[in-house]
């Protein structure tokens, strides 16, 4: 209670005293009857508010742990075999796609550029062989089937000739390095690269200098572009029908509540955990400074933009008990207020939902009721 309020209820307390304060009765309603009996002019400090059906777009809390953008991170998987020389990155290293991350002595680099110039030269011999057998075959020296034979040859080995080439990339030889042993340059080197799949930051190194990689098996490094992330959410089953994709999301950590990360919900689940009953929610948020860290617990709001319809009550007019139960004062028809339990859902901007415990047409007492609690309490 804010010392304004203190100041408040002492400066009437005596006068509510003197009106005294009737033992507390529950009735059928739900209502403690018998609470305090004001006068004329202590009830023209308090407000009351007819409760009444109202339709409005719920925000719904939720909690949820972050990960890496799934669309804008990867594992990098080594694809050549050896044992690593150097590794040239360290995690929070940031880099480009197609940087050398790492070298590796791979006996597959050496195998690989073998191949693709056997490749070449077989393919450039048979095409010699096919273009003078076309001559012959012009003179009528050779025969249609020797002709076509000799050019399905040299059709077959351009193939294999572009499926070396494709080997070569395949394993991370950029295009710089493929076009010199294309120009049977001399490549300076005979070490493999593992080179970086897209632009981010590396945030995991899972290799060691001496360590032996396996191609296609071991994982490398992580990257991960950091200025956007997901949250994985939990959203209840009872909250499913006002949560749709495309709805907007602030996101805040629950170190610093007053930062706000804003993203959009991009996928509902589809299904529901038999255990917690409810369902995961992907939401993409920006995360400026890079501050939201994997794995790390949030709290998000979603706004809907679905309508509902229910009870909106100021939330000053909700009060907790000695247990934390949430009440609220009603206005009875003997002038004097009662205490109602209630139940509570979200907050909607500067009110609260109530999803049980009220009828249409209670007098609810919405401002001033810290004024009767501390009243009771004499």
């Amino acid at each position: 209670m804010s010392t304004s309020r203190y100041l408040l209820a002492a400066v009437v307390a005596g006068a509510v005293a003197a009106s005294g304060c009737g033992s507390a009765d529950k009735s059928d309603d739900g209502a403690d009857h018998g609470g305090p009996m004001l006068t004329a002019a202590q009830r023209q400090r308090l407000t009351i508010q007819p409760v009444a059906r109202t339709t409005f777009r719920p925000a719904i809390e939720v909690t949820g742990t972050v990960a890496f953008d799934g669309d804008r991170s990867t594992q990098q998987i080594c694809p050549i075999s050896g044992p690593v020389s150097k590794v040239l990155v360290e995690p929070g290293a940031r880099v480009h796609a197609g940087q050398v991350l790492a070298l590796v002595s791979s006996p597959d680099y050496a195998s690989a550029i073998s191949g693709y110039r056997k490749a070449e030269a077989s393919a450039t011999n048979l095409q010699r062989i096919a273009d003078m057998n076309q001559k012959l075959f012009d003179n009528d020296a050779l025969s249609r089937r020797d002709l076509e034979q000799s050019q399905t040859d040299a059709s077959s080995a351009l193939a294999d000739q572009d499926a070396a080439l494709e080997q070569l990339r395949g394993i991370g030889i950029d295009s710089a390095a493929v076009e010199a042993i294309r120009s049977h340059r001399s490549r300076p080197g005979g070490l493999g690269e593992i080179r970086a799949p897209i632009e981010g930051t590396v945030v995991e190194k899972l290799i060691a200098p001496g360590q032996l990689l396996q191609a296609g098996t071991t994982p490398c490094f992580t990257i991960a572009s950091l200025g956007s992330v997901w949250v994985m959410a939990n959203v209840f089953e009872a909250d499913l029908p006002y949560v749709a994709e495309g709805d907007s999301v602030d996101v805040r950590s629950t170190d610093d509540t007053s930062r706000v990360y804003h993203g959009r919900v991009t996928y509902v689940g589809a299904l529901v955990d038999p255990n917690s009953r409810a369902t995961s929610v992907r939401v993409v948020t920006t995360n400026h400074g890079e501050d939201l860290r994997r794995d790390m617990y949030v709290r998000a709001t979603i706004h809907s933009r679905r309508d509902k319809t229910g009870t909106l009550l100021p939330a000053s007019a909700v009060l907790r008990d000695d247990d934390n139960l949430p009440f609220v004062y009603i206005a009875t028809n003997d002038s004097s207020y009662a205490r109602k339990q209630v139940t509570v859902g979200p907050h909607v901007d500067n009110r609260i939902e109530v999803t049980s415990g009220l009828g249409i047409g209670d007098r609810v007492v919405s401002d001033g009721g810290l004024f009767l609690q501390f009243a009771e309490s004499q």
